[in-house]
């Protein structure tokens, strides 16, 4: 079964808030397996300002941290005591940016599960624009302890 997620219950999965937070909503998600969600790319995305003024592109490195935060909410989704834990991006394989993410883009992030055990997790992520590939990579990620700030 398939599982729609809003911004509301997103801020139950991830710590990140506006301006980094990076993911709008889940239109599907199968528990373990596999999750889809969109980002809504605006002209007035902070990031604009400065990349690029005359040609606003998305920077990939964001494209990236949105298919991480993904993965963060699929691998969140699953632990009862979320509040004291944090998914951390670990690792990058086969990195590759096919088109440009500009302003009125849909990015659609899908994430597949490659291998999930109880602190990692290896995930096949691809995000796309009506279709069209924009990144691909496999992610890594560990689940840790979060820890008292100071």
């Amino acid at each position: 079964m398939s599982e729609v997620i809003d911004i509301g219950q997103i801020h139950r999965f991830l710590p990140h808030r506006y301006p980094f937070l990076l993911v709008d909503r889940v239109i599907e998600l199968e528990r373990k397996k596999r999750i889809a969600a969109i980002k809504c790319v605006t002209a007035n995305e902070p990031f604009f300002q400065g990349h690029f003024p005359e040609y606003p592109v998305m920077p990939g490195v964001l494209i990236i941290e949105a298919l991480a935060q993904t993965c963060g909410i699929l691998i969140m989704h699953e632990i009862e005591d979320r509040e004291n834990k944090l998914m951390m991006f670990a690792g990058i394989d086969g990195c590759r940016f096919r088109r440009p993410v500009i302003p009125g883009d849909v990015l659609r992030l899908e994430i597949e599960v490659l291998n999930l055990r109880p602190r990692a997790a290896k995930m096949r992520a691809l995000a796309t624009v009506e279709g069209d590939v924009a990144a691909e990579a496999t992610l890594l990620s560990i689940l840790t302890e979060r820890e008292e700030a100071s």
